[in-house]
């Protein structure tokens, strides 16, 4: 069986000795760049390796141009995702600490971009397996190198100049994954201008979720999407948030819930306002 949105915690337990699946811990805190890496050696999945966020799944920043976390390139990727057994004939689960999965759906995305479909989140995440008794380790995972070959899918992503010339609105659905007062502009803890892309909605990425932290059923996803979609196919669908990483989530609860595969805007709201004539909107409305 190929998992390739979200797997359970029981599914993922009964193939933990598989030699063809590779477990990611992805665990990591914003505010504390180091917390994951301190948590994977204290306890972790046995035999998880660890990625990064900001080392291993995003690119270099480049100040005044780029968002906070920018792609990595497929090639570098790729490398490490050798380093780490995986090939492309793996099958991949990423976790992290939360139900959130912040940069376990930004990992599953990323290697979506990268042409693989063996690739899933652990539903509930951390919190989920420990609830369950079941087995961790602080034993760091050792695995074979192998060769990881990417077979880059386009059409995934757009691009600031793209959003602007589709007059936002008017050609794309674009949902600002971000809570309503960083929407509406109201707060700001992290990027220095305040607010929203114009023709942009919000909906909340935690609202994927259920208040156990596990991801909504497809069937309660699907309703919420579909009001949001409207008629319009979903690759005409894109998703941002501050710096690419959380608008992940919604692309995986998108995915899960049998839509497909809608677009990111990898910069998102950090490179966006590093062009002062982009335009930006307040408030509300869209």
């Amino acid at each position: 069986m190929i998992y390739s949105a979200l797997i359970s915690c029981s599914d993922l337990a009964r193939n933990l000795n598989n030699q063809d699946w590779v477990i990611v811990d992805c665990r990591f805190d914003l505010s504390n760049p180091e917390f994951g890496r301190q948590a994977y050696y204290k306890s972790h999945l046995p035999g998880a390796v660890y990625a990064h966020l900001e080392e291993d799944l995003s690119g270099q920043v480049t100040r005044g141009l780029s968002g906070r976390h920018p792609l990595p390139s497929a090639e570098s990727l790729a490398v490490k995702l050798g380093n780490w057994g995986i090939d492309n004939s793996c099958q991949v689960v990423a976790y992290d600490a939360a139900g959130g999965s912040m940069a376990a759906a930004r990992f599953w995305w990323l290697l979506k971009w990268l042409g693989h479909e063996r690739v899933a989140v652990l539903d509930g995440g951390w919190p989920a397996w420990v609830k369950a008794n079941l087995a961790v380790t602080s034993e760091v995972a050792a695995y074979r190198s192998r060769r990881f070959f990417p077979r880059l899918i386009t059409g995934l992503t757009v691009d600031a100049t793209e959003l602007i010339s589709g007059e936002s609105a008017k050609e794309w659905i674009i949902i600002d994954v971000r809570s309503p007062e960083r929407f509406r502009g109201e707060v700001e803890p992290i990027d220095p201008v305040a607010g929203h892309i114009p023709g942009a909605v919000n909906a909340p990425y935690t609202s994927n979720l259920d208040e156990d932290g596990f991801f909504l059923t497809p069937e309660e996803l699907r309703m919420k999407y579909q009001s949001l979609l409207g008629n319009k196919p979903v690759e005409k669908t894109v998703f941002y948030c501050g710096s690419g990483v959380t608008a992940a989530h919604s692309l995986l609860a998108l995915f899960h819930a049998g839509f497909g595969m809608a677009r990111l805007y990898p910069g998102s709201w950090s490179e966006w306002i590093t062009d002062p004539h982009r335009p930006v909107s307040t408030g509300q409305g869209n």
